[in-house]
């Protein structure tokens, strides 16, 4: 933090009086030494937020400023990597650089006076993801395309899947949503540079309004389709079946949207977003949102406003092991909707394992079939029997099977813990030793074990606690086990509440929308319900 004090002797002016002060500043690599782009936060003592500009006439620079609520604020400055300015008058600031994952943020205390101030930043990166082979990207951006480059760069961002086309009502084709960007749209990819692309054409319907009156369903995401989507919704089924022949990717928005768990059967989804877009670098919001939903077996942390980051956190975590638990091939996501809630693109993001190098059309396959984790923080690489996340293990026998788990963690701040999930339940939770590395992070080597009787999944999760008391976590993509003849079932309390929730979508929709609608309710009622015999 930059922390600009004033000190004034009697008879000088005041602060609303005095001259403005200029301020330069360049952020540079500290091992490199070279120019980079960065995301940066300038505010006075008294609260105020300044928004500095690109001295460069080749330079860019993108202002952000969204408050949700009261302490729910982003306001920054995504910077192309040449120098920058701004006037300030003497006072007191502070000022914060940040790049990304990978870097260790820039904060320091400055004091600006009467006198121009240069202001060198020095960034130290922890981790280089892309020279291991692992590449990123944000499946739910809500930022123009003419800013986008200048934001993916300052955020080291490599794909970015803007929802262009944004319906918001029941019925209405995506070349109508009135959300839409009033561009016309071309099936390929905007290429930024070798490792940092644009694929513009993703769909959302999020619908909140059926026949004009208002009526929520919740929102999907069709990413990476080639031809302009022709059909409103509900009915779902036609769209999910059209989108994958093109080759697009259904990625699941949010677990508690009333229609979400319909759409996993129906629509075949193929991503489920983890870390989705009510997780931000500044304080969670949306306490109470879908209180209603929330199933007791899952014993979720609450607090007087609600639930707690973690308790949101935790929803959709189990959530999503009830969805695996239920056989569905669904890989973890993360979207910010950066453009629309307090948080910088990028904030959680799905990393892809490509060592051949990027390549679009590779890093959307491997997005589409688990080759992946997701992150707020930490950065994860697992392996189960020596193979990567989204691969299937095929046992010939339901017996019990030893399945090692081998990989590391780091992270910029010390990890809390490190847990080994299997069909949705923690068989081992591993203590970090915190291993200070050479870059100034910390490294966990992951070494257990688990047993194993007939078909399921394994998975990694870790947790990283930062000085300010919020938590930081990634997941792995699961590693599957199959074992011919012997599915693995949901738990009884996990299909319960499953039918449960589709039952009262049933008689909450049978009024107002269409019979052919209400028909996929009914198949995804049957759905679990068959699933359910071999639970009862």
């Amino acid at each position: 933090m930059i922390l600009i004090f004033i000190y004034m002797s009697k008879g000088s002016p005041t602060i609303q009086t005095q001259p403005e002060v200029r301020l330069e500043g360049t952020i540079s690599d500290e091992s490199t030494g070279e120019v980079l782009p960065g995301r940066v936060y300038i505010q006075s003592s008294d609260g105020r937020w300044f928004f500095p500009k690109s001295i460069s006439p080749l330079g860019s620079a993108v202002e952000y400023r969204i408050k949700r609520q009261e302490g729910s604020i982003e306001m920054h400055t995504t910077l192309s990597p040449h120098p920058f300015t701004i006037n300030l008058k003497p006072g007191t600031y502070t000022i914060t650089v940040e790049l990304g994952k990978e870097y260790f943020p820039f904060r320091k205390n400055v004091v600006v006076r009467n006198k121009d101030v240069m202001l060198p930043v020095k960034l130290r990166r922890w981790i280089d993801m892309e020279k291991m082979g692992w590449y990123s990207g944000d499946t739910h951006v809500h930022r123009s395309l003419k800013d986008l480059p200048n934001v993916m760069l300052a955020e080291n961002l490599n794909v970015s899947l803007p929802l262009q086309y944004w319906v918001t009502s029941a019925y209405t084709p995506p070349n109508r949503g009135s959300e839409n960007t009033p561009i016309s749209l071309e099936s390929k990819i905007i290429i930024i540079d070798d490792e940092h692309v644009i694929y513009p054409r993703n769909t959302e319907y999020e619908i909140f309004s059926v026949a004009g009156k208002k009526h929520t369903l919740g929102a999907v995401f069709v990413l990476g389709h080639k031809t302009l989507l022709q059909k409103g919704v509900p009915p779902v089924r036609d769209i999910a079946k059209n989108a994958h022949l093109e080759g697009a990717i259904l990625d699941l928005d949010k677990h508690s949207w009333p229609w979400s768990l319909m759409l996993v059967p129906i629509m075949e989804v193929d991503l489920f977003e983890l870390a989705n877009n009510h997780l931000w670098r500044t304080r969670f919001g949306y306490r109470s949102w879908s209180l209603e939903f929330v199933p007791k077996y899952m014993n979720l942390e609450m607090n007087s406003e609600g639930l707690s980051e973690w308790g949101w956190i935790d929803f959709g975590f189990q959530t999503y092991y009830a969805l695996l638990n239920c056989g569905f091939r669904i890989w973890p996501s993360a979207g910010t909707a950066s453009g629309v809630h307090p948080v910088p693109l990028g904030f959680g993001r799905v990393y892809v394992h490509l060592p051949g190098g990027f390549d679009y059309k590779q890093w959307m396959s491997g997005l589409a079939n688990g080759r992946s984790f997701v992150t707020t923080g930490p950065m994860l690489f697992v392996k189960v029997n020596g193979q990567n996340p989204g691969s299937t293990l095929t046992q010939q026998h339901e017996s019990k099977n030893i399945y090692k788990i081998n990989g590391s963690v780091f992270s910029s701040y010390p990890l809390d813990r490190i847990e080994v999930v299997v069909n949705g339940r923690i068989r081992q939770r591993l203590t970090p030793s915190n291993h200070l590395t050479l870059q100034g992070s910390y490294e966990n080597l992951i070494n257990a074990s688990i047993n194993l009787e007939g078909s399921g999944w394994i998975a990694v999760r870790c947790f990283e606690n930062q000085p300010n008391g919020r938590m930081r976590f990634a997941h792995s993509s699961p590693v599957r086990v199959h074992v011919p003849g012997k599915p693995i079932r949901p738990r009884r309390k996990e299909i319960e509440y499953l039918v449960g929730r589709i039952q009262k979508e049933i008689d909450r929709n049978k009024k107002i929308l269409p019979a052919s609608a209400i028909e996929e309710y009914r198949d995804a009622l049957n759905v679990y319900k068959e699933l359910a015999k071999g639970v009862f």
